[in-house]
């Protein structure tokens, strides 16, 4: 594997919509919602990532991807806080990678590079959310995140039943 992680820039994220749109699909109906309800439609993933085009443009929000061989195989998202008091955090969004990239390490060399990219910008405290008890809140934690508190109830699945969400915080080292 030739594993590249940089931010997107603004004139290449439009030609990147259709494979982030194929990425997201086979992320929430293989069972990571990321805020959807599965099955999902492309027609629902590429309004949600034309939504983001006007926070990308203006730096309030950055894409950082993972591309293999050039193809991109992954992305996390940094949201910038915009308010005075608030310019040392971001809220790290959607991290998710193609399936079959999974468990090779793509994941952790996406949040080491959102890392970097936030300690460039004077970011120093990360907040993210997941599913309490899911594996993803391992992951987050083996990378030095710590709880916050849990939301019981705070999302639902398609059939309705809801489950518990986990506020995990990380300061970074300056």
């Amino acid at each position: 594997m030739s594993l590249t992680i940089r931010p997107v820039a603004v004139t290449e994220f439009e030609e990147l919509v259709p494979a982030l749109v194929e990425l997201l699909r086979d992320t929430v109906d293989g069972g990571s919602p990321l805020g959807f309800l599965p099955p999902v439609t492309r027609a629902e993933v590429r309004e949600y990532w034309a939504s983001l085009h006007p926070a990308i443009k203006s730096g309030a929000r950055l894409l950082v991807a993972a591309f293999n061989d050039g193809v991109i195989i992954g992305s996390v998202q940094l949201n910038f806080a915009p308010l005075p008091n608030a310019r040392h955090r971001a809220e790290v969004q959607k991290l998710f990678v193609a399936p079959a990239m999974r468990g090779q390490g793509v994941g952790r060399a996406l949040m080491e590079g959102v890392h970097a990219v936030a300690r460039e910008r004077g970011r120093t405290l990360l907040l993210l959310n997941t599913r309490h008890r899911g594996p993803a809140e391992d992951f987050y934690k083996g990378l030095g995140y710590r709880e916050i508190g849990v939301i019981p109830r705070y999302a639902a699945t398609p059939a309705g039943d809801r489950y518990d969400d986990v506020a995990l915080y990380h300061e970074l080292p300056v």
